[in-house]
């Protein structure tokens, strides 16, 4: 059989969450109060994404994603259906620039192995027939390295941390898998663990220092990626946070990058350039200059609703193509609309058309 190759990341693409309309938090509201079955939530989650995947194609994208509306966090949804894992609610939530996170994670309960039962694979199947064959269907998974974040595993199951990191390693080989048996060729791992190792205040974690840190994330994911298919994409995306438009901290890519730019084994970057918390674009020097990965620099804001000057995206897309060649640049907004179920502080519309724009400039700026 012809295997089909998609051009991923695309010119003009975007991380993945889209804004919950009020239909929706209605429907969830009211299945978490009793008075509708899952069944009734599951059809208002299904009749939103169709809308939203015909949205999607109107404003132009050539990849559609299910707006992440089945569930309520970018991460824990999924890695509680891993085996292994539980959410379960904290004293406290995480604290972001100026306000507290509503109180949920996930801890490991158990040896860590793929749920061949994990609701996102069905769900995927689901949104690919949506979808069709109108554009690319993107699938949105927290990295593996989110279970590295600290007071997640369990010392009394894993005592020793390599036991627990082959067990993630071969974990995420199964999503892998199990995502192209659904069909899935467009995969992105959203990753805030490895932006936080930019932070300057490093948070303390396993007697590590920040490289031995930085060289583990770059095992666990290439070792996850050691049997990619060939005609599957898959990408990262570098996060500082994103919680009701505000953000959790700041650093430049300086740290990670001649380690996670140079030698990560994904088809691209996601990497947010929205405001001077990321810094500059010196490293993206550090990326393959043959056969590396396309750089989606994210100079659109998903905070906010206002657009942004064309001629500043231009300048900017021309200094960052001092570092890397033009024909790798992609451009798309710095996160998610809403990474959570609560989202960012702009309209629906404003949502749409800051999509619509950037198809626009993309088109203009790099030829799309």
């Amino acid at each position: 059989m012809t295997k089909t190759f998609i051009k991923a990341p695309f010119k003009a693409d975007h991380v993945g969450s889209l804004l919950r309309p009020e239909s929706l938090k209605k429907a969830n509201e009211n299945f978490q109060a009793g008075k509708i079955s899952y069944d009734e939530l599951r059809a208002v989650q299904t009749n939103e994404i169709k809308r939203i995947v015909d949205k999607q194609i109107e404003v132009g994208l050539e990849l559609v994603t299910d707006g992440e509306f089945r569930r309520g966090w970018w991460h824990l949804d999924f890695i509680e259906h891993l085996n292994g894992f539980e959410g379960y609610v904290p004293e406290k939530g995480l604290q972001f620039h100026g306000l507290e996170t509503e109180p949920y994670d996930v801890r490991n309960i158990g040896k860590v192995s793929f749920n061949a039962d994990h609701p996102f694979i069905k769900d995927f199947i689901e949104f690919k027939e949506i979808v069709g064959d109108r554009a690319v269907a993107k699938q949105t998974i927290p990295s593996p390295n989110q279970l590295f974040h600290a007071g997640i595993r369990n010392p009394d199951i894993y005592p020793k941390l390599e036991d627990y990191t082959q067990d993630v390693i071969d974990t995420y080989r199964d999503v892998v898998k199990a995502f192209y048996d659904a069909g899935c060729r467009y995969l992105q791992f959203d990753d805030v663990y490895i932006a936080g190792l930019n932070a300057e205040q490093l948070f303390a974690f396993e007697n590590l220092s920040r490289q031995e840190l930085i060289d583990l994330s770059l095992h666990v994911v290439n070792s996850v990626l050691e049997d990619k298919p060939e005609d599957l994409i898959i990408t990262t995306h570098l996060c500082r946070g994103n919680y009701r438009s505000t953000w959790a901290f700041e650093g430049s890519y300086a740290h990670i990058a001649p380690t996670l730019f140079a030698k990560e084994k994904v088809d691209g970057f996601f990497l947010e350039y929205d405001d001077d918390r990321s810094g500059d674009f010196q490293p993206l020097r550090h990326i393959a200059k043959e056969d590396g990965p396309r750089v989606v620099l994210g100079l659109f804001t998903s905070k906010f609703g206002e657009l942004e000057d064309k001629e500043l995206i231009k300048a900017r897309v021309e200094e960052a193509s001092q570092f890397v060649s033009k024909d790798k640049i992609c451009l798309s907004p710095q996160c998610g609309f809403a990474s959570t179920h609560h989202g960012n502080i702009l309209t629906e519309e404003e949502q749409w058309n800051k999509l619509a724009y950037v198809v626009k400039l993309s088109k203009e700026l790099l030829g799309q």
